[in-house]
């Protein structure tokens, strides 16, 4: 079989990421690339004819982790991402967390800062 390269090297890929999203540019929710992603099951359901990208989501999201780490990640566009997050959201195997907002991490700070010193004492 002769080598059918279609793209150079710098190009990477062209058709692989729209074939992994079956097409599809755009999840059916508007997932924000700082929300948080989480696995919710160890495994995928059988037949449910996942790339093997969505297994390395699902893998890396044992902890929680933006989708743009996701991204990076994977060496994927963020678009592409989105959308494999959306299917594997669809099957129940993660959930997204908005990220925490500014106040809210600044009010973990406060709160740590009195246990810790309640603690000292």
């Amino acid at each position: 079989m002769p080598n059918r390269t279609w793209y150079d090297d710098e190009a990477g890929p062209v058709v692989r990421p729209y074939a992994m999203t079956r097409g599809r540019t755009r999840p059916a929710q508007e997932l924000d690339v700082v929300a948080l992603v989480l696995s919710v099951r160890d495994t995928v359901p059988v037949g449910a004819g996942f790339e093997p990208e969505h297994l390395h989501i699902l893998d890396s999201a044992r902890r929680p982790i933006s989708i743009a780490e996701l991204a990076a990640h994977l060496d994927l566009p963020l678009g592409v991402v989105r959308v494999l997050i959306d299917d594997l959201v669809g099957a129940g195997c993660v959930v997204v967390r908005p990220a925490p907002t500014t106040a809210e991490l600044q009010s973990r700070r406060l709160l740590e800062a009195v246990i810790d010193g309640l603690r000292a004492i």
